[in-house]
């Protein structure tokens, strides 16, 4: 105990030395200290705004966006020069040549296109390197018609890339929906334990009162002198009671700051000044009934997931397929006809045909066959989270009903209980009850009404708890864009 209130303790003053400094450098009011009191929808702005899982889960989407533009650079155009010469010799031959090619984004293949030009005398088995005074000009593609055609390692990296981005996506959902859940929470149990603080302080002021009436029927003699004691042993415990809700106000205060941050987006301790007056602060919460299990992020994650084993397996297929690849070239040579003789000045056409196949092919068949396994392993894994969430969101729901019908009970009950220490009290103040008796029946009305703000906060809580389980972010402050950092 001693060490959760040390903790209590380093955390508050934490936060208060972090509100000092954010008080002397900022301009702006101070919102722990703003008029009016602290609604559920202004913390939500806040946490959604400056939240830093949310800022963090954000930062991994940028990444996975990277990534993609990574996978991306597989078809970017590439270019490249080479020349040479040969500085001792018999021959002196100098050739320069520039060549450009363009991977194809719908075929394994490739275009490219060049220019060439030479001078000097070559060897005859660099023949080829010859070509008319002004160079010699090219064009050509390669088109796969077999493996690579439909899928190849580039396209299923550009294509898991983006299944990556989506995937971030969703997780930064999932990430924001589990902040704006815990502000929720944070900011009921603020608000809870501030009314307990009420209560409290309330019993309090009644014996408070009473102690001065008590006195002067000791002093007249119409009471004992014991009465003293035991009224000033009830004010101890009461003061007890009191010391312990502000101290839990405190550190759901600071709790609290986690998710209610300003302008800087540094932790701001609500002030006690701006605890709403009643437990309607914990009815901000109202869910859709309506529910989508593919809006739940991790359901969609999963998706994602299949989507990504489904363009592996493709790739592995492809794999398994023979290479068969279709060629084509033209090239002309420019210019006065060059040392080569005239053969080079005739428009040339080349076409080609590549065929390759490995005969096992083992590694291919081994990467099919982990591929088709995880696919049935990732479609089991979905049918039980569509299971899992539907079970979930029901018991929510019933925890929601059981929770109406505790506050309805726990409200008559209070009432009640009321009634009875008011009564206690006329007849005490008439001499017709005694002092342990009018004290029950206030403590007894008090305990009544801090456990119908719990069965309040409770059915606050089932219903933000639901607003998570069918990620409903207009219940949970989402439905405006998500900050970009």
């Amino acid at each position: 105990m001693r060490s959760l209130i040390g903790i209590a303790a380093l955390l508050i003053a934490a936060a208060g030395s972090a509100a000092h400094g954010q008080e002397s450098a900022a301009a702006s009011p101070d919102p722990a200290r703003a008029g009016g009191p602290l609604t559920l929808q202004e913390v939500l702005r806040s946490s959604a705004r400056s939240a830093p899982d949310i800022i963090a889960a954000l930062a991994r989407n940028r990444q996975a966006e990277a990534r993609a533009l990574t996978a991306e650079g597989a078809f970017d155009t590439v270019f490249a020069v080479e020349g040479r010469s040969r500085i001792a010799g018999y021959y002196d031959g100098t050739e320069i040549a520039g060549k450009a090619e363009q991977p194809l984004t719908d075929n394994g293949g490739y275009l490219y296109g060049g220019y060439r030009a030479s001078r000097g005398d070559f060897p005859v088995y660099e023949d080829k390197s010859y070509t008319n005074r002004l160079g010699e000009l090219k064009v050509g593609a390669l088109y796969s018609l077999l493996r690579d055609r439909l899928i190849d390692a580039r396209r299923s990296e550009f294509r898991l890339a983006a299944n990556d981005i989506d995937i971030a996506r969703f997780e930064a959902r999932a990430t924001s929906i589990g902040v704006q859940a815990r502000a929720i929470e944070a900011y009921q149990k603020w608000v809870a334990a501030g009314l307990k603080l009420k209560a409290y302080a309330a019993l309090l002021a009644l014996a408070q009162d009473r102690t001065q009436g008590i006195q002067r029927q000791v002093a007249l003699g119409a009471k004992a002198d014991i009465l003293l004691v035991e009224n000033e042993a009830n004010l101890v415990k009461r003061q007890a009671f009191v010391v312990e809700a502000e101290q839990a106000l405190r550190a759901a205060a600071v709790k609290l700051s986690l998710y209610f941050r300003d302008a800087q987006g540094l932790p701001v301790v609500v002030d006690d000044a701006r605890l709403p007056e009643d437990a309607r602060a914990l009815e901000g919460i109202r869910t859709d009934p309506a529910f989508n299990l593919e809006g739940r992020p991790d359901f969609a994650i999963l998706l994602e997931e299949i989507d990504q084993a489904t363009v592996k397996l493709a790739l592995a297929r492809n794999d398994m397929r023979p290479r068969l690849d279709l060629s084509g070239e033209v090239a002309k040579d420019v210019g006065p006809e060059g040392l080569g003789g005239s053969s080079r000045t005739p428009l040339e056409m080349i076409v080609g045909v590549t065929f390759k196949i490995p005969l096992q092919n083992r590694k291919a068949r081994g990467k099919l066959a982990e591929t088709q396994a995880k696919i049935d392993e990732l479609s089991v894994k979905q049918r039980f989270m569509a299971e899992k969430i539907r079970a979930e969101v029901a018991a929510i729901g019933i925890e929601v009903d059981t929770a109406r019908q505790l506050v309805d009970t726990t409200e008559r009950e209070r009432v009640l209980a009321e009634r009875l220490a008011s009564a206690e009290r006329r007849r005490f103040s008439l001499g017709s009850s005694d002092f342990f008796l009018v004290n029950q029946r206030e403590e007894s009305a008090t305990n009544a009404q801090v456990k119908l703000i719990e069965a309040q906060a409770r059915i606050a809580a089932a219903r933000a708890e639901l607003a998570a389980a069918t990620a409903d972010e207009h219940a949970l402050g989402l439905d405006r864009p998500l900050p970009v950092e």
